[in-house]
């Protein structure tokens, strides 16, 4: 039961957060102008000071032995995910402006701006690498499979993307940067100085609070009025918190892969829609409302799951 409340205690933490930025949407001080400084300062300054910081305090060589072997288990998941996703939609008969939506709702998970914060209360600064390894494997389909199939689903038509946009889409994000240098830095043996380090942590312990009040600003936006269930949606759900959760799990379980690193990956695959999706509906023309209350009713909903999931892992 000490998980269970202990992930209870997490998890209202993190809704207070939210309701920060929900409230300052409510009374006008936050605008959509203000999320989207917010997006810019988490993903290309926060979130790489948090991957430096994470991994120089929480890697070693050894450690790294098996990253790759953790990624490669990752994307396994999420393709085994992604693939469930796309035969629900055929057997749900979905139209066309949802079916990708759909797809990319059940496969991938919000890795970063509801991910960090929540394992990070969970389980400490010590699960930050874990959370990298999986952003890395999560992040090179939301840059390919969810772009994909998001066009497909809208009306404005294709981007025309080979791969060379995809490997510099993938390989030019700051975090991405950030886990590639920090990684290199422990191969090579070698720190940055105090005084960066000192720098890149109090840059990093910004990124929690501020990805949840971004969070809960989405939540307003949408408004909670404006939730219902949609055809696919309790499926989606059900795939998003439970289902995708229980095929990592299964993975990490066949390759070998427990302790501390098991935990996060699970609690990483168990999260909500990723943010991404709904932007892109709304670039590409796709059911940009219909990926909107999938992402909130998820957001809330993985709230109730957590603290559940939590006990089973013990």
């Amino acid at each position: 039961m000490a998980a269970f409340f202990n992930a209870v205690s997490a998890v209202i933490v993190l809704l207070l957060l939210m309701s920060v930025g929900y409230g300052m949407g409510a009374a006008g001080w936050m605008t959509a102008e203000h999320k989207k400084f917010l997006g810019k300062y988490i993903i290309n300054i926060a979130v790489p000071c948090n991957c430096l910081v994470g991994l120089l305090n929480n890697l070693d060589r050894d450690m790294l032995d098996q990253a790759g072997l953790m990624v490669f288990s990752n994307i396994l998941g999420v393709v085994a995910a992604l693939l469930l996703g796309a035969a629900l939609a055929t057997l749900l008969k979905l139209p066309r402006e949802r079916w990708g939506v759909f797809v990319c709702m059940v496969g991938l998970s919000n890795t970063l701006f509801i991910g960090l914060p929540l394992s990070t209360q969970l389980f400490g600064d010590a699960c930050v690498p874990y959370v990298m390894l999986y952003y890395l494997a999560n992040t090179i389909f939301v840059q390919s499979v969810a772009v994909m199939l998001v066009e497909r689903s809208g009306t404005a038509g294709g981007s025309g993307k080979g791969p060379a946009d995809f490997v510099k889409a993938v390989f030019t994000k700051p975090p991405i940067l950030a886990v590639i240098f920090s990684t290199a830095l422990l191969v090579l043996g070698l720190r940055p100085p105090e005084v960066v380090m000192s720098f890149a942590k109090y840059i990093s312990n910004s990124v929690s609070p501020l990805a949840l009040i971004y969070c809960g600003f989405i939540v307003y936006e949408l408004g909670l009025k404006n939730l219902r269930f949609q055809r696919g949606l309790p499926v989606m759900l059900v795939c998003r918190l439970v289902v995708a959760p229980l095929i990592c799990a299964g993975l990490c379980r066949l390759f070998g892969i427990g302790g501390l690193a098991y935990q996060v990956f699970v609690v990483e695959s168990a999260l909500p829609v990723v943010s991404q999706v709904t932007v892109m509906a709304g670039t590409y023309g796709a059911d940009d409302q219909y990926s909107a209350t999938g992402a909130t009713l998820s957001t809330l909903g993985c709230f109730l799951t957590i603290p559940i999931l939590m006990v089973l892992l013990g």
